[in-house]
C-alpha cells in the first residue's frame, strides 16, 4: 500500500483512537493504526487546506462574520428602518466588503449563499473584492436549528443532505472556507443526546468539508443563557469539546485544515457577578489547553452578544502570553454594530461606516497581539448585545 502524503497524529490526544478496528471505504481517504500512535492517510485537498487555514490564522489578523440569514439580517436593516430586500442586503454588504484597507485586519470573510453569489452595483463580484485585499472567502453551509426529538427542549443541526455537492459550488465560486454552526443550551442540561447530536453534526461536516477543499470552522456555541457560574461553563465547555475532538477523530478530519469557533468561557448572561477579562482568559484558556491539539492552526472566538469593547478585552486578555495556536477573532455584532449605526441606510455615511469597521477590526486586530487598550472607546462600544434566546 502506498503511503505517501501521511500525516501522523500523536495517540496522546487520543489513546483510545488507536484501539479501535479501522476500516477504508473505496475511493475514501482512510487511516491505518498502530501501536505508537493513528496515521491519517490525507485527501487529495490536504496540501490546501493546512495552507488555507494558517492564511486565515495570520498574525494580527481575524474573521468577519456577516454570514446572517436573509431573516437575521432583516431584524438588523430593520434596526435602522430599512426594509429587508435582496437590494438593501447588498447595499451593507458591499459596504463592508469594499471596506479599503480591510485586509490588513481580516484574514477571511464569513458570507451568506446570497453574498457568495453577488456583486458590486459596478458588477464586481463580491469574491473578487474580497481577493483583492487578500481576504479569503467563506460560505455559512448549515440549515439552521430545529428541536431535537427526545431532548430536554433543545435543538440540533440540519444541512448534512446534499452538502457535499454544495461544497463543490462554492468551491468553485471561490469559498475556501465554510462554517457550522450549532448550539449547546446549559439551562438546558445540557442532554448527553444534544451534545453527541452536537458533535456528530460537526464531525460529518467537517470531513465532507475538507473532501471538497473547503477549510471547516467547527462551531459548538455555547450559549450566554442562563445565570450559572463560570464554573459551570468550564465543565459543560470541556464536555463539549471532548466529545467534538472524539467525533473528528472518527472521521477522520485532519485537525491541520481546520478552525475552531468557540465561544469564551463566562458566566451566564443573567449571573449576577460578572467576570473580569483576566478571569476569562484564565478559565478559557484552562479549557482550551485541556481539549485541543496544538495541531490545530486556529482559535477563532464568537461574540456570542457580548458587547464590542468585552468581545476585544477578553480576546486581549487571552494574548497576553504564547499559546499552542493562533488565538483570534470571528466576530458579528462585535464588529458591525457600530457599522450599522453610523451607516443608517445613506450612502453619504457609506466612508464614516467604513472608517468605523476599521477602528473596530483594527482594535481586534491589536487584541490578537495583545496589545490592546481601551482607552478612547465609544459609550457604543461599550453596549452589550445580548438577546436571550438569540437565533443567527
Amino acid at each position: 500500500m502506498a503511503c505517501s502524503s501521511l500525516v501522523k497524529l500523536n495517540a496522546s490526544f487520543a489513546p483510545w483512537i488507536g484501539q479501535q478496528s479501522l476500516h477504508q471505504r473505496p475511493g475514501s481517504s482512510g487511516r491505518i493504526a498502530t501501536r505508537r500512535g493513528l496515521v491519517v492517510r490525507a485527501g487529495s485537498y490536504t496540501d490546501e487546506l493546512v495552507k488555507t487555514a494558517k492564511s486565515i490564522a495570520s498574525p494580527g489578523r481575524g474573521i468577519l462574520a456577516i454570514d446572517e440569514s436573509n431573516a437575521t439580517c432583516g431584524k438588523r436593516l430593520s434596526s435602522i428602518g430599512l426594509d429587508n430586500t435582496e437590494t438593501n442586503r447588498q447595499a451593507y454588504r458591499q459596504l463592508l466588503l469594499t471596506t479599503p484597507g480591510l485586509g490588513e485586519y481580516i484574514s477571511g470573510a464569513i458570507l451568506f449563499e446570497e453574498t457568495l453569489y453577488q456583486s458590486t452595483t459596478d458588477g464586481k463580484k463580491f469574491v473578487d473584492c474580497l481577493l483583492d485585499e487578500n481576504i479569503v472567502p467563506g460560505i455559512k453551509v448549515d440549515k439552521g436549528l430545529v428541536p431535537l426529538p427526545g431532548s430536554n427542549n433543545e435543538s440540533w443541526c440540519q444541512g448534512l443532505d446534499g452538502l457535499a455537492s454544495r461544497s463543490a459550488e462554492y468551491y468553485k465560486q471561490g469559498a475556501r472556507f465554510a462554517k457550522w454552526r450549532t448550539v449547546v443550551s446549559i439551562p438546558c442540561g445540557p442532554s448527553a443526546l444534544a451534545v453527541k447530536e452536537a458533535a456528530w453534526g460537526l464531525a460529518r461536516y467537517a470531513a465532507i468539508s475538507q473532501d471538497n477543499g473547503l477549510v471547516p470552522i467547527v462551531e459548538p456555541e455555547i450559549l450566554l443563557d442562563g445565570d450559572h457560574p463560570i464554573e459551570r461553563t468550564l465543565e459543560v465547555a470541556e464536555r463539549v469539546w471532548a466529545e467534538v475532538f472524539y467525533y473528528l477523530a472518527e472521521n477522520n478530519v485532519t485537525f491541520e485544515g481546520i478552525l475552531l469557533k468557540p465561544s469564551m468561557v463566562t458566566p451566564g448572561a443573567e449571573h449576577k457577578q460578572k467576570a473580569s477579562p483576566e478571569t476569562i482568559a484564565k478559565y478559557t484558556l484552562t479549557m482550551l489547553n485541556r481539549r485541543v491539539p496544538p495541531a490545530v492552526p486556529g482559535i477563532m472566538f464568537l461574540s456570542g452578544g457580548q458587547s464590542e469593547m468585552e468581545a476585544t478585552l477578553n480576546l486581549n486578555a487571552m494574548n497576553q502570553s504564547p499559546n499552542p495556536w493562533h488565538v483570534s477573532f470571528s466576530y458579528a455584532r462585535a464588529l458591525q454594530n457600530t457599522v450599522l449605526k453610523t451607516w443608517q441606510g445613506h450612502p453619504e455615511n457609506i466612508e464614516a461606516a467604513q472608517k468605523a469597521l476599521l477602528v473596530r477590526a483594527k482594535a481586534n486586530s491589536l487584541a490578537q497581539l495583545g496589545r490592546y487598550s481601551a482607552e478612547g472607546e465609544s459609550e457604543d462600544a461599550k453596549k452589550g448585545m445580548f438577546v436571550k434566546g438569540y437565533t443567527y
